[in-house]
């Protein structure tokens, strides 16, 4: 009997993989103490951005069927 890999489920509910296959993620420092931080902070930080190559292959490591993500 062939065992299932399990992801790491808090790796699956803050990526999301793209069309072309690269992770993306969110930008930390948006969820508290906002009225403190500019419009342009904000809208800046809601953004979301391409996972580094230096951590890449660390998030798929937690991902082993990262196709699901989409």
């Amino acid at each position: 009997m062939k065992v299932k890999m399990k992801t790491k489920r808090s790796a699956a509910k803050r990526y999301k993989l793209t069309g072309s296959g690269k992770l993306v993620r969110r930008k930390a420092y948006k969820n508290h103490i906002l009225t403190k931080k500019s419009e342009k902070r904000k809208r800046t930080l809601s953004q979301v951005v391409v996972i580094d190559e230096s951590d890449r292959d660390r998030a798929m490591l937690q991902l082993p069927y990262p196709q699901y993500l989409r």
